[in-house]
């Protein structure tokens, strides 16, 4: 194994130094994108810390990253690169107040090219960790033009011919599972689903990122976020409104769950108007428990 490709367990250590707890089948998956130069499909709920992965594994590489968000239209044009119109224009306009005729292979070359991500990520020297973020998003044919550039890792732009991969990107693509991918770009890929984390790796998040967070609030607030997605809600919470609401409580200096601290922060964990109302008994039987827990604490702290 070579130092460019750490062992999972290192880079498991690498990613909490970075504020990211990685599973080992995780930390595993990553080691393979780096190792196999192979695509990683990672899927599962929003806010599970999909894209965070990727982020983080481009800071345990100390390489770039280069994020392509897909959404629903988006084509192999818009993605790869396209031509400084506006600079082409001044070109033309300083050639002709010059005198000079201007030909097309002058008009159309490297120093007009404006590189979009995909591009970007082939031209780049060292290895960067490429995002192909929410490819879910994107439409059919969009897939299918990744597949060539997945398998080849080259691009022709009719103007200056094929261009090829500088050096191999690291891959990572997310999907929420809004459409089914099609089975080719699923086997050409590595896959790994990111499960919502339980409440004892909930809990080491929370800790890596808000490192002076109260122990008892941390534990009360996961709690609260684990029993909350084992609701019918609309939009569970993820990692991602765990860690809003641990740092809007500690923002407001509490140090428990009471309902006066849940009511005034609720939008930083529930989104949808009708998930606060389906959730309100509960939060209600959370902040009672986390009340009497603290007066208890109190009660004893009192004692001679």
């Amino acid at each position: 194994m070579s130092a460019a490709t750490p062992a999972p367990s290192d880079l498991q250590t690498l990613f909490r130094e970075r504020g990211y707890v990685a599973g080992e089948a995780l930390a595993t998956s990553l080691r393979l994108v780096v190792a196999l130069g192979k695509p990683l499909l990672l899927e599962g709920p929003a806010g599970v810390g999909k894209t965070e992965a990727a982020k983080t594994l481009a800071l345990a590489l100390n390489t770039r990253l280069i994020r392509l968000q897909c959404y629903e239209g988006l084509d192999a044009q818009a993605a790869l690169f396209e031509w400084n119109y506006a600079r082409q224009l001044l070109h033309l306009r300083a050639a002709e107040l010059g005198g000079h005729a201007v030909g097309d292979d002058e008009l159309y070359g490297e120093k007009f090219l404006l590189a979009r991500p995909l591009l970007q990520a082939i031209r780049e020297d060292a290895s960067p960790v490429l995002l192909i973020d929410e490819v879910d998003r994107a439409d059919d044919a969009f897939e299918a033009f990744l597949l060539e550039l997945l398998a080849e890792w080259q691009i022709t732009v009719p103007e200056l011919g094929t261009l090829h991969a500088r050096s191999r990107p690291h891959v990572i693509l997310t999907s929420n599972r809004s459409r089914e991918l099609s089975d080719a770009l699923r086997r050409r890929c590595l896959y790994h689903w990111v499960e919502y984390p339980t409440a004892r790796q909930e809990l080491e998040i929370v800790h890596a990122r808000l490192p002076g967070m109260n122990e008892a609030l941390a534990r009360q607030v996961t709690a609260a976020v684990q029993t909350l997605r084992a609701l019918p809600l609309g939009k569970p919470p993820g990692v991602a409104e765990t860690l809003d609401w641990a740092a809007a409580l500690v923002s407001l200096h509490r140090d428990h769950l009471d309902m006066g601290a849940i009511e005034s922060t609720l939008g930083a964990v529930l989104k949808l108007r009708e998930d606060q109302l389906l959730a309100a008994p509960t939060l209600q039987q959370l902040a009672n428990k986390a009340t009497e827990h603290l007066s208890g604490e109190r009660a004893a702290a009192e004692r001679p």
